[in-house]
């Protein structure tokens, strides 16, 4: 069996449990060598293979699974995050279909939940957003066209924007072009739950600004959105006037 299994965002606390059950017994690990925290492999047991896929092609990782598959021994492909997110499995998978090959994706923290508890805030406030939009910036992979920054701008939902860090001009131009106020709250993140994590915050107006001096340029996670200042309406579900199946009418 090939495990997919999300690394989470650079705590290695922050695997799960199973995730980190499956690391443990496995004999061939491939991991994504440029994002995972290289102390996740302390977890491995003595004399398992390991492979760091940085400077590995499509088709020598998946060669790498396979041949290993077929040999006998289970693998763990270890992806940072969580790997439906910007994971670039799906291609590993389809290929694996094509072969016949089983395998298995065992879910991880997101990094956007991670700079969202070292802001701290919630990212959905009653009264304000009850919407998530997770995106990124056009850059060498292009976007579709109804998925501009500045068309999901116009929601004014709470934005998580992954792998933009470097163009955060560009980015809250479109942002405010798409119906964000300047006043906009903003926060970036710079490698969450990593010991070096830095958070920075502001507006729309001045959040480039503050990242440029920071020298903030990759590992960084940008959230947008009213949801990150005060003036929320506080949620139904504590309030004692309201029922739900746990909680009966009181009168």
């Amino acid at each position: 069996m090939i495990y997919f299994v999300g690394a989470g965002p650079g705590d290695p606390e922050l695997i799960t449990v199973k995730g980190a059950r499956i690391l443990s017994r496995v004999q061939v690990v491939v991991y994504a060598g440029s994002l995972v925290n290289k102390e996740l492999l302390d977890m491995c047991a003595p004399g398992t293979v390991i492979y760091n896929s940085a400077g590995m092609t499509l088709e020598e990782i998946t060669d790498t699974m396979t041949e290993a598959h077929r040999a006998g021994k289970e693998v763990v492909r270890l992806h940072t995050g969580d790997p439906s997110l910007y994971g670039a499995i799906q291609e590993q998978m389809d290929i694996l279909d094509r072969l016949s090959v089983p395998y298995t994706v065992i879910p991880g923290v997101s990094s956007f939940l991670a700079a969202a508890a070292a802001i701290p805030h919630e990212l959905t406030l009653p009264g304000i957003t009850q919407t998530v939009i997770l995106t990124r910036m056009e850059g060498r992979t292009p976007m579709p066209e109804r998925e501009s920054i500045a068309s999901l701008a116009s929601h004014r939902a709470t934005m998580c924007i992954f792998l933009s860090v470097h163009m955060l001009d560009k980015l809250t131009g479109a942002l405010t072009d798409g119906g964000y106020p300047a006043e906009t709250p903003a926060a970036v993140v710079e490698k969450a739950s990593w010991p070096d994590e830095r958070v920075i915050t502001g507006t729309l107006a001045d959040i480039a600004g503050k990242v440029h001096e920071a020298g903030i340029r990759r590992a960084a996670m940008i959230i947008v959105g009213d949801a990150l200042k005060a003036g929320y309406r506080p949620s139904c579900l504590y309030d004692p006037g309201f029922t739900h199946g746990f909680r009966g009418d009181a009168n």
